[in-house]
């Protein structure tokens, strides 16, 4: 999976150069091809704190930064207002909070083992936008493609 947004060298034209390319390569030996356009949108609210910090463990980070994030996402509660009343306070265990500056790298580490089940295929991410690309020859795919994504 190629991933274009949050690092310096992507930009959404590398990401359709990219999408494109990809497309059109298959297509020489495809008489067809299926572009999934898929759109997490509220993939910032659903990141869950414990998956997320387990993949994070798995990084070569200094125990520091590991230690700093994980006192990061912990204590975060939510309540509702209206008018003069407020509801119980509930622990928050998923989300990013947009805007920060970790959202965006959290995002793209819980992400990161998004791929393809079967070699013939693609993905390329731009941010919460994923595209699946199934050639022709492996149309039979699509389905467990599609539930894996879902998964």
């Amino acid at each position: 999976m190629d991933q274009f947004a949050f690092r310096p060298s992507g930009s959404t034209t590398a990401a359709l150069i990219t999408l494109l390319y990809t497309v059109t390569s298959v297509l020489t030996s495809n008489s067809f091809v299926h572009v999934f356009a898929l759109d997490f949108s509220k993939a910032f609210d659903s990141v869950k704190h414990s998956s997320l910090l387990d993949k994070v463990a798995k990084l070569r980070l200094p125990d520091e930064i590991y230690n700093w994030l994980c006192n990061f996402f912990q204590d975060h509660c939510h309540c509702t207002k209206f008018s003069v009343l407020i509801s119980t306070f509930i622990n928050i265990n998923a989300s990013v909070i947009q805007g920060s500056s970790i959202g965006p790298a959290s995002f793209t580490v819980t992400a990161s083992d998004l791929r393809p089940l079967h070699k013939d295929n693609a993905m390329v991410t731009f941010a919460d936008d994923t595209y699946l690309i199934i050639p022709e020859m492996n149309s039979h795919t699509c389905a467990d493609e599609l539930a894996h994504v879902s998964t």
